[in-house]
């Protein structure tokens, strides 16, 4: 169990822990509960409670015995009873459900909005009955008195299916293009939907005509708030009869009173991400919204921050289970959240022993996905020399690469580099020295890589700061300041080649400069090691000088660009002659080859000869060919060349036809000894 806090408000992490690998089998895990501390103590408050990928929604009964929740893959939907903590049953469904509502009190009455526009009704036995909308649906709600569902969806009207009669009645025609969330009051079944246009229409189910119209884009924008596109509705709640919540797509919740179109209170998120659901507290008048990335609990008189919650994975929905401080979450992960905060209420019936655990077992939040197993890749394995090990139950094969114990990883790597400790030691010690020394009074020092550079741009932002027009333009963030060219004055791969080839070609005006730019770093130099507090100007020109000497004018610009190639062209005659030398001077050792059985050794004149004749035009080649009598041309009566020629046959087929050759002899030789023999034996009788 995972604790935090924040405004001095514990929220328990319930579904924190050491997670187990699915590949284990229940033995292993039974065994590793007997010799594992932390896994013994680890609370698994509800069994199974996890999608085999994703949980999309989740909502508990009204009688509170019952959670159902909705996930991925395959679609499916399971419930869990609280008083068993255990899952209760599993259904799987033909298609992703976008939202369902329980209509009894336990789970014997359920209906579900597929994203194929298919409405799914589900009894205590299982399915029960399917039907279809005419437009793909995004919400819907159902309204007691009268037994009616509405839907609202990509289509201006707002669907009603009566339950009671079994048929579609009139649908209610918005002024909306599309709507996205919809809420009926439990008081007076006001029935309100928001649209994509950023309003809240109010309808009144008994009449069928819509009594209010609600501009929440226009009202969500204040001065704080920095919006770039259109507000639109996300999300929608009543609470009580006056009170209404709306969310928005740019993060925004706005407070309502009915009686009035300004909104109470604005509450923006910060995150700029659509408000996925809203709750109320009402014992401690609190607002619970959500988005994709935290949980806010705020004040709803004055707006204030009671606690927030900020999950490891993204959420998809929040239920706040009734009349205790227990919090359901369905994450884009397997495992579905669990939290418990006591402040905003007690622990539920079935799981009262909280109340005396939370304060006992509180412990460090673990990052890491399996605790006892170590990701490897093949690349790791390598590094270790533990690739003899894939295939061997030391190693499991998982993704791109393996899981691996965590103590042998540990012992192998500690004996492959013995003295990485040291090293990550040392680093650390260094890296503390460094913070410490950036809070004393800095000078003007330059980097360890790319000093030359850095002065470059000293120089150059010198020179900005002179200028009079300073103030017409833009001022350009400094490199030396950005943290994103930090590593390039850090690290020294980065580090610029001033004598490769490049380099010389792409400035070749930079050498003067340079010169007196070395002279200016030896000057800086001297002053460090002095640690003189005042920086000196170096002798010689200033600035401005040095700009104009460098001048952009083309006749220099290519004068320099052929003395440079010049000096290229020179330190590559250089270096040819010195390999020439060395290749003189080196003494031939005999080789010898190897070889394979089977064939023939020939002098190595034949591929001498091969290598220069294949160096031939295509005619010198037939010519050859002609002469040696294996090719012969011709020309036609129609006009044209005829190309005669005859393959040459290997070592192999001349010895495979010599073979043939003398078995064809053997055999005639062995046919007329047999006839000589038959003959005689036949003159042999005659006499007889």
């Amino acid at each position: 169990m995972q604790v935090s806090s924040l405004n001095e408000v514990k929220i328990y992490s319930l579904s924190c822990g050491k997670s187990l690998p699915e590949w284990l089998s229940d033995r292993k895990k039974r065994a590793l509960q007997k010799k594992d501390v932390d896994v013994r103590r680890r609370i698994e408050l509800i069994q199974d409670f996890e999608m085999p990928t994703v949980c999309t929604t989740i909502k508990v009964s009204k009688d509170g015995q019952y959670i159902l929740a909705t996930g991925t893959y395959k679609p499916r939907v399971r419930c869990y009873d609280t008083y068993q903590l255990s899952l209760k049953f599993e259904r799987c469904l033909d298609s992703e459900v976008v939202t369902f509502e329980i209509l009894s009190d336990d789970y014997s009455k359920i209906v579900f909005l597929h994203n194929d526009r298919y409405i799914e009704f589900h009894s205590q036995s299982g399915f029960y009955y399917k039907t279809r909308i005419p437009k793909f649906g995004r919400d819907f709600s159902y309204h007691y008195p009268s037994c009616d569902l509405y839907f609202v969806g990509a289509s201006s009207e707002v669907y009603r299916l009566n339950l009671e009669q079994g048929r579609y009645l009139n649908p209610l025609q918005t002024d909306a293009a599309e709507n996205n969330v919809c809420d009926i009051n439990s008081v007076h079944g006001l029935f309100a939907t928001g649209t994509i246009e950023g309003r809240v229409e109010c309808w009144d189910p008994r009449t069928r005509n819509r009594v209010g119209l609600l501009d929440c884009a226009l009202n969500s924008v204040t001065a704080d708030s920095e919006i770039n596109s259109l507000p639109t509705i996300s999300a929608l709640k009543f609470n009580g009869a006056l009170t209404m919540a709306v969310g928005t797509t740019t993060g925004q919740v706005l407070l309502y009173d009915l009686r009035s179109d300004k909104p109470l209170l604005v509450k923006d998120h910060q995150y700029g991400l659509p408000i996925k659901s809203i709750h109320f507290q009402d014992s401690l008048d609190l607002i619970l919204s959500a988005d994709s990335r935290i949980v806010k609990m705020w004040n709803k008189n004055s707006g204030k921050i009671f606690t927030s919650l900020e999950p490891e994975h993204d959420l998809n929905d929040v239920c706040l289970y009734p009349n205790s401080g227990m919090l359901l979450t369905a994450n884009e992960t397997p495992k579905m959240g669990i939290y418990y905060i006591p402040v905003l209420g007690p622990a539920p019936r079935w799981c009262s022993f909280l109340d005396n655990l939370t304060e006992e077992l509180e412990e460090n939040p673990e990052s890491t996905v399996y605790d006892d197993y170590k990701f490897v890749t093949k690349k790791d394995l390598e590094n270790l020399g533990l690739t003899h090990l894939i295939g061997s139950p030391f190693l499991r094969a998982y993704m791109h690469g393996f899981f691996m114990d965590i103590r042998l990883y540990h012992k192998v790597k500690l004996m492959v580099n013995p003295f990485a400790y040291e090293e990550y030691r040392k680093d650390k010690i260094r890296q503390k020295i460094e913070e410490t020394r950036a809070q004393r009074v800095q000078l003007k020092k330059l980097p360890k890589v790319n000093k030359q550079l850095a002065l470059k741009l000293i120089e150059e932002e010198e020179e900005k700061q002179k200028s009079t027009w300073k103030k017409k333009v833009k001022s350009l963030p400094n490199i030396l300041t950005d943290d994103r060219f930090k590593v390039m004055f850090e690290n020294p791969d980065f580090q610029v080649d001033e004598e490769s080839e490049e380099f010389r070609l792409l400035n070749p005006l930079v050498s003067k400069i340079s010169e007196k730019r070395k002279k200016k770093l030896r000057l800086l130099e001297q002053q460090e090691l002095r640690e003189k507090k005042e920086e000196e100007e170096p002798e010689g020109k200033p600035s401005d000088a040095e700009s104009s000497e460098s001048s952009d004018d083309e006749k220099a610009w290519v004068e320099e660009v052929r003395k440079q190639r010049r000096l290229l062209q020179q330190e590559e005659k250089v270096k040819r002659q010195e390999r020439l030398k060395e290749d003189q001077q080196t003494v031939l050792k005999p080789q010898f080859y190897e070889i394979k059985a089977g064939e023939e050794f020939r002098s190595f004149k034949d591929s001498a000869t091969k290598q220069k004749l294949m160096n031939k035009t295509l005619e010198d080649r037939l010519k050859i060919e002609a002469k040696n009598g294996t090719l012969s041309v011709s020309d036609t009566t129609v006009g044209s060349k005829q190309l005669t020629f005859t393959l040459k046959r290997s070592e192999q087929q001349k010895k495979q036809q010599e073979a043939e050759k003398l078995h064809r002899q053997e055999r005639k030789r062995l046919r007329r000894s047999a006839g000589h023999l038959k003959s005689r034996h036949k003159r042999g009788r005659s006499f007889h």
